[in-house]
């Protein structure tokens, strides 16, 4: 099973400049897609339903903002449309694709232009987490969490400690999330090498993007008892439709 999360940041322009044939290409079960910035049934068939895949939106009430969809290509059992707390299902940040053996959400964390509402949100997030963590049903966690982790996670670490994205109680929050909540880091099961990033404040489109000062800011979270299942797992470096790359996790197993 192939998992990728990508970040579109706008899925008109991200269309525009090549997604639709990134992803007929990309041989993925589920692509999970955050900050959509349109609202569904204002997009042409070809972009909600292209061709393999069956799509599912959850949009933000307000207009060219936030908003979450996934892309099967098998029909899920049952779809959850955000989490029952109103700063993340009216600003749609969470959607999730049921399976017979696990769940597959999409998921775009505020990404803190207003601290204090991302801190809010954060809060009442881990609360849902904690309860997730405890069910027999499995989870893979996809999308934008708007925080990097570790120092290793971004470019001038140094310089970003008061940054948010960065800030010491956003990386205790993952501490929390990566720790007694139970949650892996699929990325750095495979990979724990520096300079491995998924979005660029300042993308020079003159420069490879692993070049750049980049941060790590975008996750595929899963449960340990899942820790085993995870084959592989790349950032697609050479996707340019967004100033996003795309996270990309193969597991072996079939939905």
């Amino acid at each position: 099973m192939k998992i990728a999360s990508i970040n579109v940041n706008g899925i008109r322009d991200a269309v525009d400049r090549g997604f639709l044939d990134w992803l007929a290409q990309q041989d993925a079960d589920v692509i999970c897609v955050q900050n959509i910035k349109a609202k569904s049934f204002e997009l042409d068939d070809y972009i909600l339903y292209p061709e393999g895949y069956e799509g599912y939106f959850l949009d933000a009430e307000e207009d060219g903002f936030s908003g979450v969809a996934l892309y099967c290509r098998k029909i899920p059992k049952a779809i959850m449309y955000g989490l029952g707390f109103p700063q993340c299902d009216h600003e749609g940040r969470f959607l999730q694709a049921d399976y017979d053996r696990f769940s597959i959400a999409t998921f775009l964390m505020p990404d803190g232009s207003d601290q204090k509402a991302k801190q809010a949100f954060m809060e009442q997030y881990q609360e849902y987490l904690t309860k997730m963590s405890r069910k027999r049903r499995e989870y893979i966690i996809c999308g934008t969490w708007h925080i990097a982790h570790k120092t290793i996670d971004l470019a001038n670490w140094s310089d970003n400690q008061l940054t948010s994205g960065f800030r010491p109680e956003e990386r205790a929050w993952m501490d929390q999330v990566l720790g007694p909540t139970g949650f892996i880091d699929t990325f750095r099961e495979i990979n724990r090498d520096a300079g491995e990033y998924t979005w660029w404040p300042k993308l020079d489109q003159d420069v490879p993007r692993e070049r750049q000062e980049g941060w790590r800011i975008d996750y595929q979270l899963v449960g340990p008892n899942f820790r085993r299942h995870v084959v592989d797992a790349w950032i697609d470096y050479d996707a340019t439709f967004s100033e996003f790359a795309p996270l990309i996790v193969e597991y072996d197993l079939a939905l």
